[in-house]
């Protein structure tokens, strides 16, 4: 704990809130500016706001982090993000919080220097996504939420990179970055910064489709706030270096209020040690009372999910607090020289800077002469600037006489001064400037190839029998008995990882799909960074196809993920027509059917409200428009026989209805994609071979498509 300095990190929505949180002892603040930031709806900061806080941050020897934390398309990255940026980076921006891999190459590229944080929408879980991070050159990691104390201290073991982690706040359903939810609901993509909170909804849930028997409506996926305060001591022997309130979208009263009691008590912790550390009933109680929802709890720390997390009334309560908001001020030195005939000066220090500065001339005084306390009076009106004196010299001859205006004028230029020279040591002035992109022009694709993804056996078995399929995703327990087939009927073969990894892959795992590659497995189908991390570490990342999780929304992501040596990518779910048109899609596959996950949870719906049955069955929720949503426990993600009870099981709920793109293939034919994919996951088998022979028929055979009731998802509207 002593070997590295620990950050107490604070959010702000306004500029208010800022200044709240550096007054109530935070060491850094992140706040949102006008584009970019995932608090879309935040008040957020303007140009002038946002270069004003740079500078009082560091007057103060605080530091500020901007949001730049969503996914960009291409006009965005090509027209906007470096004039968006340069304002900040040149005065001195302390760090980038970061989503997009396109983002992240672009800013190394064109800002030098500027440190990049890992954004939590990264859906960082284990070492090896984080080693990969630190080889991109990546300088802090946010943590899944979801992560444990001793998978946070893997992660420290295996790389110098700070780890920043939520210690207070509201808490995401989904692993952050793995929601659809909003955005395929109503189009407010929370990858964009938009969420609309459909988590917080009611649902009616049942274990049986369509059987609802208790008509009482709850908040299934609504969880309540963590409050860590007891748990601090743990977190930071766990290597987190950066502890973050969660909270931009609050007002600064809470941003104050949360930040001074965990201010209080890291003070204690760094001061007396975790043998003295004890958290105050009141301290704990006055936390709940600024905000809770449903009470409070202490997150994934200690366990891996459960109902005592759930807020399932989705009730916000505070109660009678008071609130201490003011403005932080820096304690200077200060040396006023007042004698006839010379001009006034001025001498102020801040730590080992300092400046000096004359105005006007001293003149004995003709009639009553200025007295020390009146100018001390007037020196000491620092109104609203960022320092107040701590000593205040007043050098003068008795009888002299000073215009109040030159006062004013000699104070005011001294603390502009001070502040330009603590500002300077932060100036960038080695910013290049962004290469023209090459425009790709995609060509027709007449008959681009068709894939198929199964997480069923018997599916897999069905579908593998048909003319059509050039290749297929499976995961393990189905390539076991389906590769030697595939292979010998020429179809392409590729094992399906799972959709979050935590933890080590299964014992022999790795071996075994090694021993597939020898025998012509093409491949993997990759959903997340820590399982690419893996494979990228065991020298397999020229045999790699990222999923849509993976994302790849703008061609400077499509360039970082090239460079990377895999073998195609997935067009994101919320492009549009016009935006993948724009896009490079030479390398890139497309999804054209599929139940679309709209979360992806570490929390069980079956779990939380009916028990734990530890088997892959799953729980029905329905919502006010009587659609309904499979929640599927996904209990063995390796699909091995050797992980029973170690792997980290999560959830997947499902759309109401299908993702199709049956009558559109003369539009993707045009936007040059030469493979797609249909992704069969809860179908029966019969009904996924009926959408098989729909869609071969349509692609391949210019058939004319039948009438199914689809969502086009995105494709028309895309995403805000």
């Amino acid at each position: 704990m002593k070997d590295r300095e620990i950050e107490l990190l604070a959010p702000a929505g306004s500029y208010e809130g800022f200044e709240a949180a550096l007054h109530a002892g935070a060491d850094a603040v992140y706040v949102g500016g006008a584009a970019f930031g995932a608090r879309a709806y935040a008040k957020n900061f303007g140009e002038e706001e946002l270069l004003r806080a740079i500078d009082t941050a560091h007057i103060h020897g605080k530091k500020l982090y901007l949001t730049v934390n969503t996914l960009l398309k291409n006009r965005e990255m090509e027209q906007q993000l470096f004039s968006y940026l340069l304002p900040f980076y040149q005065r001195g921006l302390d760090a980038v919080i970061v989503q997009d891999f396109g983002v992240f190459s672009f800013i190394k590229k064109c800002f030098p220097g500027l440190p990049l944080h890992a954004s939590t929408q990264m859906t960082v879980t284990g070492p090896e996504g984080m080693r990969f991070l630190e080889q991109q050159g990546a300088d802090r990691v946010v943590a899944a939420r979801e992560l444990s104390l001793k998978e946070l201290s893997a992660m420290h073991e295996a790389s110098p990179l700070e780890i920043e982690a939520f210690i207070h706040g509201a808490l995401c359903y989904s692993y952050s970055g793995q929601c659809l939810m909003s955005s395929i609901f109503g189009g407010r993509s929370g990858n964009r910064g938009r969420c609309a909170q459909p988590c917080r909804l009611s649902y009616q849930t049942s274990l049986t489709r369509g059987k609802y028997k208790n008509t009482k409506e709850i908040c299934p996926l609504s969880l309540k706030d963590i409050n860590t305060i007891e748990l601090l001591p743990d977190i930071i022997k766990a290597g987190v270096m950066s502890l973050k309130i969660e909270g931009r979208m609050k007002q600064p009263e809470y941003t104050a209020a949360v930040t001074s009691v965990y201010r209080k008590y890291l003070d204690i912790l760094l001061s007396e040690g975790e043998e003295n550390y004890q958290v105050a009933e009141e301290d704990m109680q006055y936390l709940l009372n600024v905000f809770n929802r449903g009470g409070s709890c202490r997150g994934y720390y200690e366990m891996h999910n459960g109902s005592s997390m759930m807020a399932f009334e989705n009730e916000k309560k505070t109660g009678n607090v008071s609130v201490n908001i003011g403005k932080q001020k820096e304690k200077i030195l200060g040396n006023l020289i007042l004698f006839p005939g010379s001009p006034v000066i001025l001498e102020v220090s801040l730590g080992e800077i300092h400046v000096s500065v004359s105005a006007g001339e001293v003149q004995y005084a003709q009639n009553q002469p200025m007295e020390k306390e009146r100018i001390r009076q007037q020196m000491e009106k620092l109104g609203n600037t960022s320092y107040s004196w701590e000593k205040l010299d007043i050098q003068m001859d008795e009888k002299i006489f000073v215009p109040v205006k030159v006062l004013n004028e000699v104070r005011r230029e001294a603390l502009n001064l001070l502040e330009e020279k603590i500002c300077e040591r932060y100036i960038r002035k080695q910013e290049v400037f962004p290469e023209e992109k090459k425009t790709v022009k995609n060509s027709f694709v007449k008959k681009p190839a068709l894939y198929v993804s199964c997480e069923d056996l018997k599916t897999a078995e069905l579908l593998l029998g048909q003319d059509g399929i050039s290749g297929m995703y499976l995961p393990y327990s189905i390539m076991e008995k389906c590769l030697e087939k595939g292979i010998n009927r020429g179809v392409e073969m590729y094992l399906t990882l799972p959709h979050i990894v935590r933890g080590k892959m299964p014992e022999g795992y790795l071996s075994q799909a090694e021993t597939w590659l020898s025998k012509g497995m093409k491949g993997f189908l990759v959903r997340n960074l820590e399982a690419y991390g893996m494979l990228k570490k065991a020298g397999l990342e020229r045999f790699c196809v990222l999923d849509a999780s993976m994302y790849v929304w703008n061609d400077e992501a499509v360039d970082f993920w090239r460079k990377q040596g895999i073998l195609k990518n997935t067009i994101p779910l919320e492009l549009n027509e016009g935006e993948i048109r724009h896009r490079d899609n030479r390398e890139s596959e497309m999804l054209v059917y599929g139940y679309i996950p709209l979360m992806i949870s570490a929390q069980c719906v079956q779990k939380n409200l009916y028990g734990c049955k530890k088997q892959e069955t799953g729980a029905w929720l329905k919502d006010r428009y009587e659609k309904e949503f499979y929640s599927a426990c996904v209990c063995n993600p390796w699909k091995t026989k050797n992980t029973k009870g170690e792997s980290a099981c999560y959830n997947i709920i499902y759309n109401s209805i299908p993702y199709g793109l049956l009558k559109e293939s003369r539009q993707i034919q045009a936007l040059g994609i030469k493979s797609v994919r249909l992704a069969f996951t809860i179908e029966k088998p019969e009904e996924a071979l009926s959408v098989l022979r729909d869609f071969v028929s349509v692609y391949l055979d210019n058939g004319k498509p039948p009438v199914r009731e689809y969502t086009k998802g995105h494709f028309k509207r895309g995403a805000e």
